[in-house]
Formats: C-alpha cells, structure tokens, sequence
C-alpha cells in the first residue's frame, strides 16, 4: 500500500502570479538600463525564474548555481556544498540572485558570500518566499514575493526529496 501525501494549498496559483507581477516590475524599475546576470539556486528556483525572466522585457543574463545542505532530509544539515558553480563572469555585474526560499539563511548567506568575493557591481537577492522564523543567519531580502509560516513548504518549484516540485500552487505538506 502506497502512502499518498496530504498537501493543503497555502499560497494558490493565481496569488503567486499576481507575487511575481509585482517582483518583474520592482526588478524593471531598479534595473532600468542596466543589463543584470540572474542567477538562479537549483534546483528549486527554476519555476519561479522562468516565469519572473518572461516579465523582464529588458536585455539580461542567465547563470545557474546548485548548492546543497539538505540531500534527502527536512532539515539542513548546516553544511552548504557547491555542486555547480557560476560559469558566467560576475566580476563588475550588477548580480541578482534568484531563490525559492530563504529558510534558515545558512544557504544563501553562503551563496552571497561566494558571489560578493567575485566583485560584482552589485548583488541583490529576490526570494519568492522567506520563512524567517527559522532564520539563523540573518539574510537582507531585496525583493521578496511572500512570508510563510514554520510548515515545510512544497509545490511551484519547491520541493521534499525531489517530489512535489510541479503543484502549481504553494502547499503545505503535511503527512509525507
């Protein structure tokens, strides 16, 4: 007997348009007339970037990033490891990370860190979500699409042992 997840529907679909609507036109504003790299964290940013990128209707860059601290379990492990490093010059660009969640900051304050010592021009970050009642590094946020509860968190590109990455919606899993 198979065991089917219970998922309750947190942040619908429609909501996470209207989040991403909102980021493309902060991100046009501050970048306006700049050509910014973004660099999405794999594996879980990919939804998001794709749809934030196709409201962006100025020139821009594409890299990718994969770092892992998780593997298989709920937790972090604290131990951040890079799998797939930058491959496109950051040196003098005007950088802007894309996330899916900003969690307890161990991850992406370690990204950060990594990005800053290439000297980029500037370096922001744009999460679609931040669970800062988890924080244990404090992590400054530039763009941020939704605040979520201490609940584990899947669907629209976020996701629990590689599952649950393709619900269109933002869902709290809750028996797994």
């Amino acid at each position: 007997m198979v065991l089917q997840p219970q998922v309750k529907i947190l942040i619908r679909r429609d909501q996470i348009a209207k989040a991403v609507d909102r980021l493309a036109s902060e991100i046009k504003r501050d970048y306006q007339d700049k050509q910014p790299l973004l660099i999405g964290v794999l594996k879980g940013s990919f939804v998001f970037m794709a749809d934030l990128i196709r409201q962006l209707d100025s020139p821009l860059e594409l890299d990718f990033v994969r770092l892992s601290s998780y593997g298989a379990a709920r937790e972090s492990s604290g131990k951040v490891r890079v799998i797939q490093g930058v491959k496109t010059p950051v040196k003098g660009k005007d950088v802007l990370v894309i996330e899916d969640i900003v969690d307890t900051g161990i991850t992406i304050s370690f990204l950060l860190d990594y990005l800053k010592k290439k000297r980029p021009a500037s370096l922001k970050l744009c999460a679609l979500t931040d669970k800062p009642s988890r924080r244990k590094v404090p992590v400054p946020i530039d763009y941020l699409g939704f605040t979520v509860p201490n609940e584990f968190v899947v669907g629209y590109g976020l996701d629990c042992d590689q599952r649950f990455r393709n619900l269109p919606d933002i869902c709290i899993l809750e028996e797994y």
